[in-house]
């Protein structure tokens, strides 16, 4: 999957904006990893999450990439269930093609 397959439709404009900004970070991989984890999780994120994601998204692509790969630590601040559910997404990124 290389890009949004989820509508926007049906989310309100905070929601849209969250779920753009994943799919557009930076780096490809982090918009593949933030990207496909917003699209199957915005709708039911509550606004505290949705808070947090927002802090998260400010983080540096670079920074990110090596804290959701382990390739660094985590830094405590980071150490949230909602960062460790993002570490722990899976995204597909083998791009499907139509038969």
């Amino acid at each position: 999957m290389t890009g949004l397959s989820r509508t926007s439709a049906d989310l309100d404009p905070r929601r849209r904006r969250i779920l753009f900004r994943c799919w557009h970070r930076g780096i490809r991989e982090m918009d593949l990893v933030l990207g496909q984890f917003a699209e199957e999780n915005i709708g039911d994120l509550s606004d505290d999450q949705l808070d947090e994601l927002e802090v998260i998204m400010k983080e540096e692509d670079n920074d990110l990439v090596k804290w959701v790969t382990g390739a660094e630590a985590t830094p405590e601040r980071m150490l949230t269930p909602l960062f460790s559910k993002i570490c722990s997404y899976v995204p597909d990124f083998d791009p499907k093609t139509a038969p």
